[in-house]
């Protein structure tokens, strides 16, 4: 007895087996114990009652084998070896069952690895998340106003875009101001909400700007996609790992990132667990390197499968028409056709617009009546144009409203031109023509911080925050704020500056403002660059832990660091003799590499730029070589 409970209380441990499949087994074992206990407990009871009945008695019922002592024996006997065999076996599986749970363990650390590996994919895939543009996009319209963008539902080509699964692609093209991209954003939404018998599936957009060079790249917009579709359905990232585990973050990033992204998206198109998705490109037009590869690869692409279907969106380009026209299965709509939808959609968004303004100008009911009226007279189906004019209105006082309302003239080019003389006009004009010179010219949306340091008028104020945004709302409403940074309002207002108000806005010439972007860069990259500049006090230090201060002593020269070669290489040679040869030995360039080279090559890693880094040394090689070529020819 002593030796099974002590071995019970060993064998039977209950928190060897807690959260295994032995359980059952260990309640079984446990009844065959109890069994035995039984069968010596019963053997030593009748043992005790034996010995005191009459001792005749007892030799009597022995001799006839009346009491049945060995058949007890034996039941003591047969229990003892059914729970010795059960035991062993039992012993043997928990051993078992110990080292399957070491092996789980063992890989669950490497999933657990593959995991981390996986996550360093993504964040290097990752050039931007379309999710935050697109967030960013609607909080600089002011919000997504659904009753403006719903009339799409309805609308036949949409409805048979959705619905026949022969349809593939949607081409959504107007032109501009006509609420493309909000209309895009809206759909995303709708999509994302859908029912049966229109399920959700995967949802993978892109929205292009041509005027930031991170998202304006065919190469940038096959990123985008990818990585919203493999963060959804993560299995599919084994399609990029199996070039990212050789290549690495150049992958994406080399001369040859477009054929290495295309195969890698058309395996993913084609991966048989690839659930229903949808694929949206905003603004084709602001596709500015390589749309022709893009236009092609859409064509292409959206024949592979039914459980594909594409929108994309676009001015009316001869050139995107051209190469769309090819697609089969394709619908096409065209807002000009649709006036009447938009029309009405613009009615709302200028109920909309005139509310809030009356809310926060005061206006009395005539004012608002006479505001709503003129514009849903000259808006011409345009949102843009409204927004820009209620823009303005913000800044007119309460009084002069009615006044000032005429003094804005239908139609976008109008109402631009209309900004640029105001602009003329101003006591400031030579500022604010700078600030527009210098936020058209640049490669990315600019902080204000970075805006002074191109721009000496503003050095004096470079941490009067509110002031600078003060002169940004001066700009005529070309430009707008969001989190510091400087956005045009629209990419037509770009265009027109780059067009129609050219002459006023770079009087010296476009050069003259590369030139001075370049020179500038290299001012302040030499005021502000130092040894361990965010004070790390470990070379190697791991990038992905690197915090940055607050507040960050790069934000100055976050634009230089990034992009001075790059307008180095635009400013035209011609302007060499008017501003020295910054080229030659012991120039501004040479001084500041021998000087500054490895600070730079700091700021590059802490700004995560070493690549666009590499590419800047082989543009000024290259503008090294031209150079000498011309002086031998010369």
């Amino acid at each position: 007895m002593d030796w099974y409970w002590n071995l019970s209380s060993i064998l039977l441990k209950e928190d060897t087996v807690r959260g295994t499949d032995l359980s059952g087994v260990r309640s079984e074992l446990e009844n065959q114990i109890v069994d035995l206990y039984k069968a010596l407990l019963l053997y030593q009871i009748k043992s005790i009652y034996t010995y005191y009945r009459n001792r005749g008695l007892v030799l009597l019922r022995d001799i006839v084998k009346l009491d049945g002592w060995d058949a007890n024996l034996d039941a003591i006997r047969n229990a003892e070896a059914v729970f010795r065999d059960d035991s062993n076996i039992y012993t043997s599986q928990k051993v078992t069952s110990h080292l399957e749970r070491l092996v789980r363990h063992s890989e669950n650390q490497e999933t657990q690895q593959l995991s981390e590996k996986d996550h360093q994919c993504l964040r290097d895939l990752r050039l931007t998340d379309p999710r935050d543009d697109k967030t960013r996009i609607e909080q600089t319209q002011g919000g997504l106003l659904q009753d403006s963008y719903r009339w799409i539902l309805d609308n036949p080509e949409f409805r048979d875009w959705r619905d026949d699964d022969q349809s593939r692609l949607l081409w959504i093209r107007g032109d501009p101001g006509k609420g493309k991209t909000m209309l895009l954003c809206g759909i995303v939404d709708e999509l994302k909400t859908s029912t049966p018998p229109h399920p959700p599936g995967l949802l993978s957009y892109f929205f292009c700007q041509a005027t930031d060079s991170r998202i304006n790249n065919a190469t940038a917009v096959l990123c985008g996609l990818i990585y919203l579709l493999v963060d959804q359905q993560p299995s599919l990232i084994s399609h990029v790992r199996k070039k990212y585990d050789h290549a690495g973050k150049t992958l994406f990033e080399d001369a040859n990132s477009w054929v290495a992204l295309s195969e890698i998206f058309t395996n993913i198109l084609q991966d048989p667990t690839l659930k229903s998705a949808y694929l949206i490109i905003d603004a084709l037009d602001e596709c500015v390197t390589d749309l022709p590869k893009l236009l092609k690869l859409i064509v292409q692409k959206s024949s592979v499968s039914s459980r594909v279907k594409w929108i994309v969106s676009s001015r009316n380009w001869p050139e995107i028409e051209e190469e769309l026209e090819t697609a089969g299965q394709k619908v096409g709509l065209r807002l000009e056709l649709n006036a009447e939808s938009v029309s009405t959609a613009v009615g709302i968004y200028i109920q909309h617009k005139v509310l809030g303004l009356a809310q926060r100008k005061r206006y009395d009911n005539k004012t608002e009546s006479a505001v709503r009226d003129y514009l849903s007279s000259n808006a011409n189906g345009t949102f843009l144009w409204v927004a820009l004019v209620c823009q303005n209105l913000e800044k007119v006082p309460r009084w002069e409203t009615l006044a000032k309302l005429r003094t804005f003239p239908p139609g976008l080019d109008s109402l631009y031109g209309g900004m640029i003389q105001q602009i003329c006009d101003s006591d400031h004009l030579d500022l604010y023509t700078r600030i527009l010179a210098f936020t058209t010219t640049v490669r990315r949306p600019i902080t204000l911080k970075e805006l002074t340091s191109f721009i000496k008028m503003l050095e004096d104020i470079s941490d009067d925050l509110e002031s600078l945004e003060e002169i940004i709302g001066h700009c005529g409403s070309f430009l707008t704020l969001r989190e510091r940074r400087i956005y045009f309002v629209h990419q037509s207002a770009r265009d027109f500056l780059l067009t129609k108000a050219r002459d006023k806005i770079f009087p010296s010439g476009r050069e003259e403002v590369n030139y001075t972007i370049f020179s500038r860069s290299l001012e302040v990259m030499s005021r502000t660059l130092r040894r361990d500049i965010y004070g790390l006090r470990a070379p190697g230090y791991p990038i992905d832990k690197v915090e940055q201060p607050d507040p960050d002593p790069l934000a100055p020269a976050g634009y230089s660091v990034v992009y001075w070669v790059d307008h180095l290489s635009e400013w035209d040679s011609s302007e060499s003799a008017k501003h020295g040869d910054d080229l030659q030995d012991g120039g501004a360039v040479d001084k500041f590499l021998r000087l500054n080279y490895l600070y730079w090559l700091e700021a590059l890693s802490l700004l995560r730029s070493v690549p666009e880094g590499v590419l800047s040394m082989i543009k000024l090689q290259d503008l090294l070589q031209v150079r000498r070529i011309k002086n031998v020819l010369s």
